[in-house]
């Protein structure tokens, strides 16, 4: 008998302790849909940092992927434009910068959109809340888009500054 009652509470347990399926991971099967509506607004180039964008086929590529990345309704299509983006950013960092935005504070702020751009595409792996990477990784392009307009606006030349003669 003792043997009997030691089987059921053995079994009670470990049935007891399984762990419940929630209707959280029901929602994450199923295809999510996002929108973009409530983003923040692109900046606007200067017409000196327009006509310099306009001239660099791998800066304009990048840009026709973020509009791809705009148009996705759910996060299939979101996955394959964040591959798509991060594909066309590393094909720009790999490629030759115009002369004038050939510095560190571009590179540098490219390389944050990338990182939001990564942590976009994990949260998607993961399938977790997209909305906070989505809203970090569009300010980081927004001040990656102003970086260049203050370069083109800016008129002191860091050569001379530096130059100790």
């Amino acid at each position: 008998m003792h043997k009997l009652l030691l089987y059921f509470l053995f079994m009670g347990l470990l049935f007891g302790c399984k762990k419940e399926v929630t209707s959280e991971s029901n929602e994450n099967a199923e295809a999510k849909y996002i929108s973009f509506q409530n983003t923040s607004e692109n900046v606007t180039f200067n017409q000196e940092a327009d006509s310099i964008l306009n001239a660099w086929p791998e800066y304009q590529a990048l840009q026709n992927s973020f509009d791809v990345m705009y148009r996705a309704a759910n996060n299939e299509d979101l996955v394959l434009a964040i591959d798509d983006l991060l594909e066309k950013e590393k094909v720009l960092t790999e490629s030759k910068y115009p002369l004038v935005f050939d510095n560190v504070q571009i590179k540098s702020r490219q390389k944050v959109v990338r990182t939001f751009l990564l942590k976009i595409k994990a949260s998607l792996k993961e399938q977790t809340n997209i909305e906070e990477p989505i809203k970090q990784m569009l300010t980081a392009k927004n001040a990656y888009h102003n970086q260049f307009n203050i370069i083109t606006s800016s008129k002191l030349d860091a050569k001379l500054i530096l130059n100790e003669n």
